[in-house]
C-alpha cells in the first residue's frame, strides 16, 4: 500500500511540474511592466505604497491564502504536539516562573526597556504601510520577537495552553480578510477583493490590524509552544 501511495505522490509531481512547464511556455513573449500598471492604478487602491497596494489589493488573494497557509500550520503543530491535549486544555494553568538567576537579570531589564519600544514600533509599521515600507507581517514579526525575547528573558512562560482567547485573536485577520473577500464578491458587480474605491483604504486597514494581530499571535506561538514542549522534554530527561 505505501509503494502505491510513494508512486502515486510521484506522478503527482511529475504532473504538477509539466503543468506549471507549460504554463511558463505559455507566458506572453511581450515584457509586462508590472511596476507601470501598478502605479497607474496606485489611486484607486486606498494606499499610496506599491507593495501594501499589490499585497492588500491588487493580489489581495495571494496574501489571503499565505495567512490561510500560516494558520493551518499552527493546527498541525498543536494537533501533532505531544502533549496536544494538554495545550488545548482551557482549564490547564502553567506552573508560576521560578526566581531568576543572576544572569538573566541584565537581560530582564534589557527586555524591559525593548518590549514597549517594540510594540511602539510595530503599531508605527501598522500605519506606515499604507505609504511606505512596513505593514502587518513586518509588526506582527515585530511583536511575536517581542514575546520571544520576554520567554528567553525567563518575563514570559511558555505557552503550555493554547486558550480561547489566544486561539480566538489567531483567527481573527483570516476572519477579518474571509469577511472582506465574501463582502466585495457579493456586492452588485462585484469582484474578490475587490474594494470600493472610497472604502479601499478603512479596510485594507482594519484587514492588516487583524492580521498583526493574528500573525503575532501565531510567529509567536510557533516558538513559544515548542518552547513548552523542549522545557518539558528536558524536566525528564532529568
Amino acid at each position: 500500500m505505501k509503494g502505491v501511495l510513494d508512486l502515486l505522490v510521484i506522478v503527482l509531481c511529475l504532473v504538477l511540474g509539466a503543468a506549471l512547464w507549460w504554463a511558463m511556455l505559455d507566458l506572453p513573449s511581450s515584457r509586462i511592466h508590472l511596476a507601470e500598471q501598478v502605479a497607474a492604478k496606485l489611486d484607486a487602491s486606498g494606499v499610496t505604497h506599491p507593495v501594501t497596494a499589490v499585497l492588500l489589493n491588487f493580489r489581495g488573494y495571494d496574501t489571503l491564502i499565505e495567512v490561510m497557509v500560516l494558520f493551518v500550520a499552527l493546527i498541525g503543530m498543536l494537533t501533532q504536539a505531544e502533549k496536544g491535549s494538554q495545550w488545548l486544555s482551557a482549564g490547564y494553568r502553567p506552573p508560576p516562573l521560578p526566581a531568576p538567576p543572576f544572569h538573566l537579570e541584565v537581560l530582564q531589564w534589557l527586555a524591559r526597556v525593548l518590549v514597549p519600544l517594540m510594540i511602539l514600533t510595530a503599531g508605527y509599521l501598522l500605519w506606515a504601510g499604507a505609504h511606505r515600507a512596513g505593514g502587518a507581517f513586518q509588526a506582527a514579526a515585530l511583536l511575536a520577537g517581542a514575546g520571544v525575547l520576554l520567554n528567553l528573558a525567563g518575563l514570559l512562560p511558555a505557552w503550555t495552553t493554547f486558550r480561547a482567547g489566544m486561539r480566538a485573536g489567531s483567527i481573527t485577520g483570516l476572519l477579518f480578510f474571509v469577511l472582506a473577500a465574501a463582502a466585495t464578491a457579493a456586492a452588485p458587480h462585484g469582484h474578490l477583493l475587490q474594494y470600493p474605491a472610497g472604502w479601499a483604504g478603512m479596510l485594507i486597514l482594519l484587514i492588516e490590524t487583524g492580521l498583526t494581530l493574528s500573525l503575532g499571535l501565531i510567529l509567536a506561538g510557533f516558538f513559544l509552544l515548542l518552547s513548552a514542549e523542549a522545557s518539558d522534554g528536558s524536566d525528564t530527561e532529568e
